[in-house]
């Protein structure tokens, strides 16, 4: 299994444990329930050794609430996932360890209902 559809599979298994729908792919309908979390681009480098491939794979990881009051809400769901993401030490075929997150929570205004916008951009180096 390539590196970024391994760390992809362990962060949605388990950001799904956490009981939060998670979508990926494509954005939800327009009926779906908030909060929910979704699985955004992903960007991978790596360069062989002698003896293994290594590198780093990027998920982005986001997380929209319907009602921009609800900030405490977003800033705990992105915690928690923060969490999970510092609990992945090793998948199927490689070691993973987060070497850098990144955290916004920023308004949304696509819709007609301004909504909260929870982003999580991690840097997980494996080997």
């Amino acid at each position: 299994m390539d590196q970024q559809q391994e760390i992809f599979t362990e962060l949605l298994l388990r950001i799904k444990a956490l009981g939060y729908d998670v979508f990926d792919g494509e954005l939800p309908p327009a009926n779906t329930p908030y909060p929910f979390v979704y699985l955004g681009d992903m960007q991978q480098t790596d360069r062989n050794t002698k003896s293994e491939v290594i590198g780093s794979a990027f998920p982005s990881i986001h997380i929209w609430h319907s009602s921009p009051k609800k900030r405490g809400t977003v800033s705990n769901m992105l915690q928690e996932i923060k969490v999970v993401c510092r609990r992945i030490e090793k998948a199927k075929n490689y070691a993973w360890f987060v070497r850098n997150m990144n955290q916004r929570i920023i308004t949304d205004t696509t819709t007609k209902t301004p909504l909260l916008h929870g982003i999580l951009e991690v840097e997980f180096a494996f080997s």
